[in-house]
């Protein structure tokens, strides 16, 4: 018991402490540099841990050392305390009207904790970006009197969630698993307007700012129940996983400055919305289906359905924009040449791939915003205690520059940690 209570409290100070440190980056960072972040709530994340993300997303797949975010049922499978972190480096090339452009962003995509509290029932907590924004673009625009604009549109900020999850494996073929999460943040929307010629080659020394802050919160929930089983000496796997509609409160917060350019200076100040609106967070249903060899390699496909024509009533949108429906298709999985193998580290190394489509449900000039994107990944184990660094890249392609939009193609470095030990087992000899 003396044992158990000192683990418990290591395990306080240590998520206490990096959940500080994430809380306060996770605030602070951008997680995109996409133009399409400033439509609805921003870019959602949908990615898992690297793990995961690696097999293009999937969730199909659970064992007992790695903690699948997407599928609460899974974890009722853990056996050993499981902590887990990763991080992206994002490279983005846009183009549009024949001109293209660069940008990078880096950012913590999760912190988590799971470890089984009893025989067959595992929990799981932690934080975890749920949308991101972040873009500036720059347009220049005129009107019928031949005066010229320079217009500046700037975004950042997002939405976390923390959540709690609680898994119970009911047989060694069925698990079931909830879990609730909590959803706050804000984001920063800027639109600076200058003239630049009043029609007689004379420019203002003045920007007009529209500034707005929408701060969120609200609660949702995920529900999952996993099935695995056997086949003609192959092993499969199989998960539904459903997340009913909830509501998010959107405080919005509007200013209209008149800004001095020369010194930086407000001449005038107004504030022009200060309202509140429950929008629509969507349900979510997802169905997937593997099969493969017991640690040696699997295969699935997942299909994910999300209802985004409830988004419309976002404070962030246009009379170009609207939401339909979105659906992804992602197929992945993994190789592992010899899991025990004692004369090859390569041999124990995890290879992962995937591809994965979908529109994102962003309509645009009547036109869908789809994205696609092509995985791999490699799983290092590290030390004795089923410990591994896990590398993954992603190439991708999002939008089109048809109806003067933008394509942009993104490419994605992530690495992420997953330590595992018996945290809460007495140990007979130290």
């Amino acid at each position: 018991m003396l044992y158990i209570n000192i683990q418990l409290k290591m395990i306080k100070k240590i998520f206490l402490s990096i959940s500080l440190l994430f809380g306060v980056s996770a605030f602070a960072q951008q997680g995109t540099a996409s133009p399409y972040s400033f439509y609805g709530i921003g870019d959602i994340n949908n990615n898992g841990t690297n793990e995961y993300r690696a097999m293009a997303g999937t969730s199909v797949y659970t064992d007992s050392i790695h903690i699948n975010l997407q599928n609460p049922a899974s974890f009722g499978k853990l056996k050993l305390t499981t902590f887990a972190l990763g991080a992206t480096a994002k490279y983005y090339d846009f183009t549009s009207g024949g001109e293209s452009d660069k940008s990078q962003r880096q950012s913590l995509d999760y912190l988590t904790l799971g470890f089984p509290i009893a025989d067959k029932v595992g929990v799981v907590f932690g934080l975890q970006p749920y949308s991101n924004i972040g873009y500036k673009t720059n347009t220049t625009t005129s009107n019928e009197s031949n005066q010229l604009f320079a217009n500046t549109f700037n975004g950042s900020g997002g939405i976390n969630k923390t959540f709690l999850g609680i898994g119970y494996e009911i047989n060694s073929r069925l698990q079931i698993g909830i879990d609730a999460s909590y959803y706050f943040g804000h984001t920063d929307n800027t639109t600076a307007v200058q003239m630049i010629d009043n029609g007689s080659g004379v420019s203002l020394l003045t920007s007009t700012n529209e500034i707005r802050r929408i701060d969120y919160k609200g609660f949702g929930l995920r529900m999952a129940v996993q099935y695995a089983g056997q086949i003609k000496g192959f092993d499969y796997q199989t998960n539904l996983t459903y997340s009913p509609e909830t509501k998010l409160t959107a405080d919005n917060l509007t200013r209209l400055d008149v800004v001095n350019l020369t010194n930086g200076y407000i001449i005038d100040r107004k504030e022009t919305v200060n309202a509140s609106e429950r929008i629509t967070n969507p349900q979510v249903y997802s169905l997937g289906a593997g099969l493969g060899k017991n640690l040696k390699w699997f295969v699935s496909a997942q299909f994910t359905y999300t209802e985004n024509s409830k988004l419309k009533n976002s404070w962030n949108s246009s009379q170009y924009s609207s939401f339909e429906d979105s659906k992804r298709f992602s197929v992945g999985g993994f190789y592992i040449p010899k899991y025990n193998s004692f004369t090859s580290y390569f041999d124990r190394i995890v290879y992962r791939a995937g591809l994965r489509y979908e529109n994102t449900g962003l309509v645009l000039n009547n036109q869908s915003i789809n994205d696609f994107g092509v995985t791999a990944g490699f799983g290092f184990p590290v030390g004795r205690n089923f410990t591994n660094l896990n590398l993954g890249v992603e190439y991708g392609q999002r939008g089109t520059t048809s109806k003067n939009l933008v394509r942009e193609n993104y490419f994605n470095i992530t690495i992420g940690l997953s330590f595992n030990d018996f945290w809460f087992k007495k140990r007979r000899f130290e």
